[in-house]
């Protein structure tokens, strides 16, 4: 067939996938191989496919293909993730389209609702999936919402609460006032912002001097009106003569105390505090130490409440300025400063969180995080990048209770259930409950109504690595015995306590085993600028767009390409160039290979006699080997470098041009099978980073009845030091001497005798055939002494001496080399310095050190061939 200019990866990827697919190749079940298992980091239903996906699943895809063709049963799981916040959001904005409100509806006409939106848009992410090549497998496709998964939820609960672990306790949380739900701590992102801060005057309740008064200052007048007391340093003169006594809220003249704690920081602000225990998370914990009332003065979307008594209704923010106008006005007003802090906003609506005391459920962490951590830090799971212990350490260390309810009918409903008098219990259904009422109160009431809560998202995918296998709604069920725990886990850091902690302690609570054995973390794909990619910002480019323009392998290299393990990426689509530039280089060496097929005539001798197959073979065990150590610690990005060097460059600019056979001249049959061979087997090492293109070659490379995506590679087979020696020998000789050519404007036609003087000669015998048709040379003759009048070129310590009929012009050659010298003395100059450097050579590892040690010997040699070739001249 013939082949078009270039690759077409619109014409291949849609074959190759749905081909695999039909094939069910992706499709696993528990047999007699070693299983490799990866649960998908579900994606939300609200989602679409961009650049972190694309990262994320482009490296679960390579190590699953990897699996696959280790001959071990590789099974991934996809699936998608409720997501309540981020889908009751956009179940609300598509009602308020159609003139609907949610609170005009009832809870069970609204989740219709929302099931038809899932049934909608809830897909589209892993149908997006194929386009980006991942092999999941499509029949294992879990939901954290279906039947099974949502009864074991509720079980976790119940079973939780059993044993005392959940709780249902007011305490102060962190409040969505655009969602209207709680938050957990891990869901509030934190933002420097600036603000003002302003300085009130409180008066002191004093009958002998009425105008005396304390200086309060905030950066919230508009939560004064829930103030219950001031606090001072007890060792701060300042305001010794006021302890005990009572001062009053401005504007709305509320009587409250001034007391003393050494919480307070004496030379911070003006040493005085303003304690609003409803507000904030600190005042709480101090009004809860000195028995203050707790005043909210906020309504549950953030307008003032009738509490309040001033500005009642209005936005908070809207009432910050009418407050602060007005405290300017009535003289309450001292001062306005620029300020700086940080200031929490919901991670999923980007609101100004607002700390509030409300009764909710919560899961007691201490009682369950103790095996979580004691597994990660003894490594029985391991964390790559390792410095990601050290973060996770410290949160387990000091972890705090997980606000589990949040105020949402999308999700889990909290399986609690709650008479007319307020009294509850835990159960899985109505009827469960009413037996649980009667063995807890001594009989059933009449009515009984469920919580209206949902539960944290989390609550549900900390199961995932268990649920997906059915692990806990059919507990030891062949698949979980199988499959669980699994393999790896690939993420991202920032959901390292959302998610990759929580599973890991439902996996011992639950399982009493870990959920996986390694957990790969990515970096975070930013722009050329090191900004996070957002839609806001308008800076994260379309990824089905680029996949359409430049094909999925393309994206694939160049995400991997940047993508150190652990550490952010800068995104340039320069990267997709360079990948559609080696689909390219590929190509090429197909189409070359094809046009080689029909012109093979019988090898005198076997192919793997020639050199250059001798030590391609060599060179391409040397690789498999070091791919196989890189990928073990997970650098795959190394390791895809590792290949692409070996494939560009020793494959195609360097063995291919040394078997490449004469201007219309044949080619040995034995060394075109070795070298289609070799092809065959780059293609199999570059499928799991880019499977279209390696799949496509591979089967046009020669007729055949298997394919790439499952066949088992072969192990890496021991290599040859001197081969390989003798190949980077050449490559080097080939480079010197092709380079002085150049400099001396040789013809490509002109001939050049070569007189090699070496104390190694017996190295070249094998590779002079090539080194001779590579550098245009019609001899090349071993030597003992200098040859004047010639081109000197030292490659290490050997030096050729080039001769031919053409004139040799004896200034430029001196030119070049004394600019040769003074760069080979600059160079010596700075290895010297490094290792005369005491501290480097204390820390520097045996290798690195022996590789400097190296350059300078080879340095000095080269400087003293330079010396001697100058003398000549």
């Amino acid at each position: 067939m013939e082949l078009s200019k270039n690759y077409i990866p619109n014409e291949t990827e849609s074959k190759w996938y749905e081909y695999w697919n039909a094939k069910g190749y992706f499709n696993s079940t528990p047999d007699d191989r070693e299983p490799y298992t990866i649960v998908i980091p579900p994606p939300n239903v609200t989602g679409v496919l961009h650049m972190g996906h694309c990262l994320n699943n482009t490296i679960q895809d390579i190590l699953i293909r990897r699996a696959r063709m280790q001959g071990k049963n590789a099974c991934w799981v996809p699936g998608t993730d409720h997501a309540s916040i981020a889908t009751e959001a956009k179940v609300v904005a598509m009602l308020r389209e159609r003139g609907i409100s949610k609170s005009s509806l009832s809870r069970e006409a609204f989740l219709e609702y929302a099931w038809e939106w899932k049934e909608k848009y809830g897909g589209i992410i892993l149908q997006q999936l194929k386009k980006l090549g991942c092999s999941v497998d499509w029949n294992r496709t879990s939901f954290t919402m279906d039947t099974d998964y949502y009864a074991s939820v509720i079980q976790t609960f119940i079973e939780l609460y059993k044993k005392g672990h959940i709780y249902r306790g007011k305490r102060m949380i962190n409040w969505d006032v655009k969602a209207l739900t709680a938050l957990s701590d891990e869901e509030v992102i934190r933002k420097e912002t600036k603000q003002k801060l302003y300085y009130l005057k409180y008066a002191i309740d004093n009958i002998e001097n009425s105008n005396e008064h304390i200086i309060i200052a905030t950066v919230r007048p508009e939560t004064i009106m829930g103030d219950t007391a001031i606090c001072v340093h007890p060792d701060d003169k300042r305001y010794t003569h006021l302890h005990g006594k009572f001062a009053f809220v401005p504007l709305i003249n509320r009587k409250i105390p001034i007391i003393t704690d050494e919480y307070v920081t004496m030379d911070f602000g003006t040493g005085a505090l303003k304690v609003t225990p409803a507000h904030d998370m600190n005042d709480y914990q101090l009004g809860q130490k000195h028995g203050l009332a707790v005043v909210d003065i906020l309504n549950d979307d953030g307008t003032l409440s009738s509490d309040a008594q001033i500005f009642i209704g209005e936005d908070r923010f809207a009432a910050r300025k009418k407050i602060v106008i007005e405290l300017e006005e009535k003289g309450f007003l001292l001062k306005t400063e620029e300020y700086s802090s940080e200031v929490g906003y919901s991670e999923r609506t980007d609101a100004v969180v607002e700390p509030r005391l409300s009764l909710q459920w919560w899961v007691n962490m201490k009682a369950i995080s103790t095996p979580a951590l004691k597994a990660v830090m003894d490594e029985a799971i391991n964390f790559y990048p390792a410095k990601f212990k050290n973060l996770y350490n410290h949160w387990m260390s000091n972890i705090r209770d997980w606000c589990i309810s949040r105020q949402l009918w999308w999700g889990h409903r909290i399986p609690a259930w709650y008479d007319e008098k307020g009294n509850y219990v835990v159960a899985a259904n109505e009827q469960s409950a009413l037996k649980e009422f009667a063995e807890k109160y001594g009989s059933s009431p009449v009515s009984i109504r469920q919580d209206d809560d949902c539960l944290d998202t989390w609550f549900s995918s900390w199961l995932w690595p268990i649920e997906v296998f059915k692990g806990i709604s059919n507990p030891g069920n062949s698949e979980i015995n199988y499959y669980y725990p699994t393999n790896t886990l690939v993420t991202a850091p920032e959901i390292i306590f959302f998610w990759v902690a929580r599973m890991i302690m439902a996996g011992f609570e639950f399982k009493q085993e870990k959920p996986f054995r390694d957990v790969y973390f990515t970096g975070i794909v930013r722009d050329k600028l090191g900004r996070k990619m957002s839609k806001s910002l308008g800076n994260s480019p379309d990824l089905l767009g680029l996949i359409d323009k430049y094909g999925a392998d393309a994206v694939r290299f160049g995400i991997m390409i940047s993508s150190p393990a652990g550490n952010d990426l800068l995104f340039d689509e320069s990267a997709l160039e360079q990948g559609r530039n080696f689909n390219n280089k590929l190509w090429n060496a197909l189409k070359l290979l094809k046009m080689w097929e029909v012109r093979q005539v019988e090898s005198a001798t076997e192919g793997n006699e020639h050199f250059a197959v001798k030590w391609f073979g060599n060179r391409l065990n040397e690789v498999k080997a070091e791919v196989e150590v890189l990928m073990q610690q997970f650098r795959l990005s190394e390791a895809l470098k590792v290949i692409y060097s070996l494939v560009w460059d020793d494959f195609c600019s360097w063995y291919l041009e040394w078997i490449k056979p004469g201007f219309e001249q044949p080619i040995e049959a034995g060394i075109y099978n070795a070298t289609v061979s070799y092809f065959e087997e780059l293609m199999q090492i570059l499928h799991p980073f880019i499977p279209f293109i390696s799949e496509e070659i591979y089967h046009l490379l020669r007729d055949r009845k298997d394919d790439l995506c499952i066949k088992v590679q072969v192990p890496a087979k021991t290599t040859d030091s001197l081969i390989l020696q003798q190949g980077n020998l050449l490559k080097a000789v080939i480079t010197a001497i092709r380079d002085a050519r150049n400099k001396n404007q040789f013809k490509p036609k002109e001939e050049i005798i070569l007189n090699l003087q070496s104390e190694n000669a017996p190295l070249y015998h094998q590779i002079n055939p090539i080194l001779a048709r590579q550098v245009n040379a019609k001899e090349i003759r071993i030597v003992n002494e200098n040859i004047a009048g010639t081109i000197v070129v030292a490659v290490e310590k050997d030096k050729f001496y080039i001769a031919s009929d053409k004139q040799l012009d004896s200034t430029v050659l001196k030119a070049d080399l004394l600019k040769d010298l003074d760069h080979q003395k600059n160079f010596l100059e700075s290895v010297q310095k490094k290792l005369s450097n005491e501290r480097f050579v204390q820390n520097a590892k045996p290798e690195v050190l022996a590789l400097e040690q190296k350059k300078k010997a080879d340095a000095e040699a080269r400087i003293k061939t330079i010396e001697e070739s100058l003398n000549q001249l």
